[in-house]
């Protein structure tokens, strides 16, 4: 009971709408089922079926086993099935299908839009070829873009055999109009509608028609008198099926009925480690039908041998019969396959000749014998006579590194260069061919490096002069690779310079010339500066042969006068080489500084310097002396801080250790945080007596600052109130101490100090357990430093210090008993 339902399942699961399912599967035999044969529409068909009757293909397995399907046939169809679900699969996105097709899919789409022609997909899987990366032409079937894909664009083949699977579109057009996509099934026929069934299978695509023509006239009655025309084209290639032996992949290939033998090659991975490129085989009906040689299309792009193929045509390809290498300098060396009868000039060619580096006179080869290996030459002559052998090694070396007819000039000639050498050329023959000698030339000697027969140099020298005027004895017989020198007379001549400095533009090392006078090298340095002084100095090196001790001078020493105006020496010094000039600067010649005033005074500002010693009273004075809202306990100067002071301190050691960091401190805080140094001043003192020292000498870049009377006292640093406290007269540094609060936990009461409004501090002393704080003034600022972190004792360090008193006592009584 349960095997009859299955068979109804069965048989229900397998019907179809078109006419090549209902006649194969309604029978009970399905020995005959190809399930290569069955296209996308019959396997969507089986897949509705499937899920309609909620029955897996692995359920229907054993009937269909049973009414003679064999398991392979039962294995590509669970395949495909398997495969149409993964092609077909939905996106996410499950609302959108028409917008989610796959690249692949849409590409077919698109295709089958512009050429009404469609191909079922042919899934191959190939691997690269890397047994045979030295062998020619295996590069052919590792290149993804020769795949020789049979090209769908074409019309359709007048020799065109049709078989199963393929699908004819059909058309009558005129008076009667009939339209239909007619598939040929597995027995070869086609069925069309009011007409019957048609035997195509075998045909070309020529005769089809013209037997569908026929058919149709014989029910259409138009069709035969005319008025209505038949139209018969492919609309769908089948696929065939090919067999591959002896290639990198071999096995049965599915592919389209319109491949070639180079199609099925490349799908194969081409021939595999010991297979021929130049004897594949193609078996047709048990017999060779082709034999493919692959270096015809790679050598000459002939495609002769690229036949179609055709369903169960077979591809063999046997091992090969020699095989040779070639080496060295070749376009393309590699191993090659050689034919009987072919020579070196054949395997020549298959590399694509010699390269340009190449030795053509001789090729070595290395042979193979029965017991050793054996070396021969093969000269030029027997290119085309020599035979390879397999297994010969042919090795293309370089031309050797040196020339045939070379020979060089070079030096004081206008042309200096390699020049051809031909015999009997001598030393004129060759300047003349550089344009001749340069005005420069040395015409006492030129030299010539010549290479002997044992590969040592020699030199030959010859008069320059002489040779070219023809004496026989100086224009020397040339040889090849002779290196002729010229020499310049410059290059006798030592470099000579002059150097000089001071007040002069652009002052430096120059090069001397011949009458070289001062006046010309003032001028070639841009002129003298306005500073120059009208005395000059050139210092003179001495040149003698003897040491002269007497002599206490290392240098001669000539004073000048020269106008600074007009920038002329006083008489046409001529210079000499190495001479030292030395401009030097007129005794007074400055620029007037300036100072600047700021604060409480009736016109501030900027003032120069008018005399050499300005004091700060003369020029407070200068500034309309103070105002009334002067303070006068508030005068202060701000110098700035100059670089060479930060050098001073930089070069001072103070010994305090590689680890101490107090100098370095001291320096970053010069260069980063302080720019000026506070200078304050006791101006009441200065009103009373200017001679006093207090009246302090200005300098350039000074600045004079007089603070505003403020009576304000500012308390800051650690105290819990950073604020500013009236002034009140008579109270002490603890009134505005406590005015703020106190000091904070970390407030070092002790280090308290002061800063007056000149700039002045005042820190508070102490003695024992009493502490003198300093006067507070108004304007002034009051500063609580931070305690620093002392380290506590641990509690063995405590025990330890005990000890230490403990046994210190105990010591010390012993000592007075």
């Amino acid at each position: 009971m349960k095997n009859i339902i299955f068979f109804s399942l069965f048989l229900v699961l397998f019907q179809t709408s078109t006419v090549q399912a209902q006649d194969l599967l309604k029978s009970t035999d399905l020995s005959t089922l190809k399930v290569d044969y069955l296209s996308d529409s019959d396997i969507i068909k089986i897949k509705t079926q499937l899920q309609a009757n909620n029955v897996t293909i692995d359920q229907a397995e054993p009937m269909a086993l049973s009414k003679g399907m064999s398991a392979g046939e039962f294995s590509k169809l669970k395949a495909r099935l398997a495969q149409f679900d993964t092609k077909k699969e939905p996106s996410k996105e499950g609302t959108k299908e028409g917008l989610k097709n796959s690249g692949k899919d849409s590409e077919e789409i698109n295709r089958q839009k512009e050429f009404g022609r469609k191909q079922q997909e042919i899934v191959n899987l190939k691997i690269k070829d890397s047994l045979n990366a030295l062998v020619f032409g295996s590069e052919l079937f590792d290149n993804p873009t020769l795949n020789f894909e049979p090209n769908l664009k074409l019309a359709t083949p007048v020799n065109y055999i049709l078989g199963p699977g393929d699908e004819l579109q059909v058309s009558v057009y005129g008076v009667q109009e009939f339209n239909a996509s007619i598939p040929v099934s597995v027995e070869g026929k086609v069925t069309l509608q009011y007409v019957g069934e048609i035997s195509v299978s075998g045909m070309s695509i020529e005769a089809a028609t013209q037997r569908i023509k026929s058919a149709f006239a014989r029910v259409y009655s138009t069709v035969a008198s005319g008025q209505s025309q038949v139209s018969v084209s492919l609309s769908q290639i089948r696929t065939i099926k090919v067999t591959l032996i002896g290639s990198r992949q071999p096995g049965n290939y599915s592919i389209s009925s319109l491949a070639t033998v180079y199609n099925a090659l490349f799908l194969g991975g081409g021939p595999a480690k010991n297979g021929s490129y130049r004897n594949i085989e193609l078996l047709r009906n048990n017999k060779v039908y082709k034999t493919v040689d692959i270096y015809n299309f790679l050598v000459n792009g002939d495609q002769s041998d690229n036949v179609g193929l055709k369903d169960n045509d077979v591809i063999r390809i046997p091992a090969y019969n020699q095989r040779v290498t070639v080496e060295g300098e070749v376009k393309r060396p590699g191993i090659f396959e050689m034919k009987k009868g072919e020579s070196f000039a054949d395997l020549l060619r298959f590399a694509s000749g010699f390269n340009e580096f190449a030795y053509t006179a001789s090729v070595n080869v290395l042979q193979k014998t029965a017991k050793e290996f054996k070396v021969r030459d093969i000269k030029q002559s027997e290119f085309s006579t020599y035979n390879p052998v397999s297994g010969d090694v042919f090795n293309v070396t370089k031309i050797l590194n040196r020339f045939e007819n070379r020979i060089k000039i070079e030096g004081a000639v206008f042309r200096p260069n390699f020049y051809s050498f031909a015999a009997g050329m001598k030393v004129s023959d060759l300047i003349s061919r550089a344009e001749g000698l340069k005005e420069d030339a040395y015409s006492k000697r030129g030299t010539i490096i010549r290479l002997k027969s044992d590969l040592s140099t020699e030199i030959v020298n010859f008069d320059v002069a002489k040779a070219v005027a023809g004496d026989p004895t100086e224009n020397i017989l040339l040889k090849r690779e002779d290196n002729v020198t010229i020499y310049s007379v410059l290059t006798f001549r030592e470099e000579f310079k002059v150097t000089i400095d001071g007040e002069v533009r652009n002052p430096g090392e120059y090069d001397y010339y011949d009458n070289l006078t001062l006046n010309d090298l003032i001028v070639q340095v841009g002129g003298l500066t306005g500073s120059a002084s009208k005395r000059v100095e050139v210092a003179r090196m001495i040149t003698s042969e003897e040491i002269d001790d007497a002599n206490p001078l290392k240098a001669q020493l000539y004073s000048i006068e020269i106008s600074p105006t007009r920038n002329e020496q006083a008489k046409n010094f001529i210079l000499k080489p190495f001479d030292v000039v030395s401009i030097r600067k007129m005794a007074v010649y400055e620029k007037p500084e300036s100072i600047t005033i700021i604060g409480a005074v009736n016109y501030p500002g900027k003032y120069a310097l008018v005399k050499k010693k300005s004091t700060v009273y003369e020029l407070i004075q200068r500034a309309g002396g103070l105002t009334s809202l002067a303070n006068i306990e508030g005068v202060k100067i701000k110098r700035p801080i100059q670089a060479k002071q930060i050098e001073d301190l930089e070069n001072v050691n103070v010994n305090l250790g590689k680890k101490d960091s107090i100098q370095d401190k001291l320096e970053k805080k010069l260069k980063e945080e302080l720019k000026f140094a506070t200078i304050p001043l006791d101006w009441q003192e200065i009103v009373k007596d200017q001679s006093i020292s207090a009246n302090v000498t200005l300098f350039a870049g000074d600045e004079i600052e007089v603070a505003t009377f403020n009576e304000g006292v500012k308390v800051a640093g650690n105290v819990l109130l950073t604020s500013e406290i009236p002034y009140v007269k008579g109270k002490a540094f603890k009134y505005y101490l406590n005015a703020v609060g106190g000091v904070d936990g970390k407030g070092w009461k002790r280090k308290a100090y002061v800063i007056y409004p000149n700039g002045k501090a005042s820190v508070t002393n102490s003695f024992l357990f009493f502490n003198a704080y300093p006067k507070v003034k108004p304007g002034s600022q009051i500063i609580v430093p931070e305690k620093p972190e002392v380290k506590k004792a641990t509690v063995g360090e405590l025990v330890g210090i005990g000890s230490v008193i403990s046994s210190l006592a105990l010591l010390i009584i012993t000592a007075f008993r």
